[in-house]
């Protein structure tokens, strides 16, 4: 079986791996050492700690299972830095026909953030600008309605 790569930014997979170092190491033992010290109050029909402990350690083994295939199939592509033409970690600056400018930085999905100017190499603005150039204008289908933008830069140093 094959597995599937996903692309991802060097920030967004440490983003990832360090929660889940996080659950694995600090909140999985705290919530089984909060289990076992509920379970010594007696009775545990009625013992609101423990079912409590035992609820946040449904969401922390929930949330493991979830990160472990991102992390696992993670492919790490570091964003370009120089070029004119628009890949994956790509940063640009759109503008729009009214002269608005937009800043966008192109990430896997998992990383995005769209109020952050994060945008999924899967949204249709993304998917719009992929292999374009510096100067070429686009006209992207997105959920509001059809945009067109000029490509103003591409791949400069975000600080």
């Amino acid at each position: 079986m094959v597995i599937q790569r996903t692309p991802m930014t060097r920030a967004g997979y440490d983003k990832l791996k360090a929660e889940l170092d996080r659950l694995k190491q600090v909140e999985r033992p705290t919530i089984i050492k909060a289990i076992a010290e509920a379970r010594a109050h007696g009775d545990l029909s009625e013992n609101a700690e423990y079912h409590a402990a035992r609820e946040k350690q449904s969401f922390i083994e929930g949330r493991i299972t979830e990160l472990e295939p991102k992390v696992g199939a993670a492919e790490v592509i570091e964003p370009p830095t120089g070029g004119e033409r628009v890949t994956f970690g790509s940063t640009l600056l759109l503008e729009d026909e009214a002269g608005k400018e937009y800043r966008y930085q192109i990430v896997g999905s998992d990383e995005a953030d769209p109020a952050k100017g994060k945008i999924s190499v899967l949204s249709p603005l993304a998917r719009t600008l992929i292999g374009r150039s510096v100067g070429d204008t686009v006209t992207a289908q997105l959920p509001g309605g059809t945009k067109t933008f000029d490509i103003v830069n591409a791949n400069f140093r975000q600080d």
